[in-house]
């Protein structure tokens, strides 16, 4: 039985650079909100973190949680970068990062994880896919390629998908890859109708189950909820 099996808590989360639904820049808001999730790897999206000491926010999530903090940033400023992080309490094994870039669309990339737990290889990927659907098929496409590049016990795709077409080629390629998990709806928070966040989990016998955290704080504090999944070993 599931009860007895070793398991795993795994979230994705669009924190909106840290500018909730009230229109406020709120970082402490959403670092409370990432406790809440008592995940073991948190990916996290549209991660804006400055360059001085006051408005770096790798820096405080490196203060408030004993995780490995994995930048995946892909825009690059002056004053600021932007893009993709992966929180982890377990030890990496391998850490890879992947350009899934799109000519002349904003870049994009992907935060590739192997992971040995429980004696089982774990491959996560962590990723922001872009807006355009043609753009979303050729990333996912490539991220297909890197699981296959080499297997694992179990893999994991995670992160803001940005697709809301069921019927859609993206969703249609992982599909024919993972299991036909759940997809609960994490867009718009305050009311959610799309899932655009997803974690996709193979074999599918290992996702155990799989939520949005719904509080009046999630609903403020990012324009989307954070996707909440248990896998078991």
């Amino acid at each position: 039985m599931d009860d007895y099996r070793p398991s795993l808590r795994l979230a994705t989360y669009n924190i909106h650079r840290c500018i909730g639904n009230d229109n406020r820049f709120d970082p402490d808001r959403i670092i409370t909100v990432i406790s809440q999730l008592n995940a073991d790897i948190i990916a996290l999206q549209e991660v804006e973190t400055g360059h001085d000491g006051n408005t770096d926010f790798l820096n405080s999530l490196r203060e408030h949680f004993r995780m490995e903090i994995i930048p995946g940033l892909t825009m690059y400023r002056d004053d600021s970068s932007y893009g993709n992080v992966l929180l982890t309490r377990h030890r990496i094994e391998k850490m890879e990062h992947i350009n899934i870039s799109f000519q002349g669309r904003e870049p994009r990339g992907a935060v590739c994880l192997r992971m040995q737990i429980n004696n089982k290889n774990l491959r996560v990927i962590a990723t922001h896919l872009g807006l355009m659907r043609s753009e979303r098929s050729i990333q996912t496409r490539l991220l297909l390629n890197a699981l296959n590049r080499r297997r694992s016990d179990i893999s994991v795709v995670m992160g803001d998908l940005n697709e809301w077409f069921f019927m859609g080629k993206p969703l249609r390629l992982l599909r024919k890859y993972f299991a036909n998990t759940g997809s609960p709806a994490t867009f718009p928070a305050r009311f959610p109708l799309l899932s655009l966040d997803r974690i996709l989990v193979r074999p599918g016998s290992c996702l155990r189950s799989i939520e949005p955290l719904k509080t009046p704080l999630t609903r403020s504090a990012s324009d989307h909820l954070p996707l909440i999944a248990t896998i078991v070993f």
